[in-house]
């Protein structure tokens, strides 16, 4: 079934274990998953953290986005529109995923990334920011730098651009799709904490923090001795996952 190939099912990967990660006293973490331009599912998760942060007490709570806000879903526009409002109401962190990286090389006129935009999902992006489904579908993929340029407004990008490739608290590490195994997480590029996969994903290395990631879809939470991985394929399955951080605490909220 269609359904069923969208989630990979990582193979000889270690299985879940307890895991030795907190976060410093008086911090509270929600990390938000993959969400693909389900605007719709956002904004009931939002309201999901908001109600479950202020049933606990008082804490520094700070939002983190794990990266690939767009795509594939239908209001990529809608899901940055939201972002920035987060931005400017609470204290948020903004991971940027591949898809975004995409993007913005779109933008910037690379046409090389023109096929591998359309290729995972980037036709919703842009008509999401008005480009007519005729035009976009008469186009050359040459033509899709241009295209989006013109619609994807300059606040939007500005603000892309200003996502981190990673962001650490306490003994947890969140980027986009993982680390290298065996290099330190001071050191690992832009590109494999947007890009890497498998290597990551079924390795048990102690990477010096417990990594939250996105990137990797799994038809549930994934707890792994070294990683948690939360996204849920929100596009497709129409769940979309917080993780819940406190202390020693976690805990999950999904749509």
């Amino acid at each position: 079934m269609i359904f069923d190939r969208f989630f990979r099912r990582a193979q000889q990967a270690p299985a879940p274990v307890a895991l030795n990660a907190e976060l410093p006293a008086g911090e509270r973490v929600y990390a938000i998953g993959d969400i693909h331009g389900r605007l719709d599912l956002l904004d009931a998760l939002l309201g999901h953290i908001h109600r479950d942060d202020l049933a606990r007490a008082p804490a520094r709570t700070t939002i983190v986005f794990l990266g690939d806000l767009i795509d594939r879903g239908p209001d990529a526009c809608g899901v940055i529109e939201r972002a920035m409002a987060v931005a400017e109401q609470d204290n948020a962190i903004f991971i940027m995923g591949n898809h975004e990286e995409l993007l913005l090389r779109l933008c910037a006129g690379d046409k090389r990334i023109a096929a591998p935009f359309h290729r995972v999902g980037g036709r919703a992006t842009l008509l999401s920011y008005g480009v007519a489904a005729e035009d976009y579908d008469k186009h050359e993929l040459a033509e899709l730098p241009e295209m989006a340029a013109h619609a994807v407004p300059q606040l939007h990008l500005d603000f892309i651009s200003g996502f981190l490739t990673s962001w650490r608290c306490g003994t947890y590490f969140f980027t986009h799709a993982g680390v290298v195994p065996g290099i330190a997480l001071d050191d690992q590029s832009a590109e494999d904490l947007r890009w890497i996969r498998d290597a990551f994903t079924l390795s048990d290395a102690d990477h010096g923090a417990v990594i939250v990631h996105g990137h990797t879809v799994s038809e549930a939470v994934e707890e792994r001795v070294n990683r948690i991985g939360i996204d849920t394929g929100a596009y497709a399955s129409g769940t979309l996952t917080a993780l819940g951080l406190q202390g020693a605490e976690r805990w999950y909220l999904q749509t």
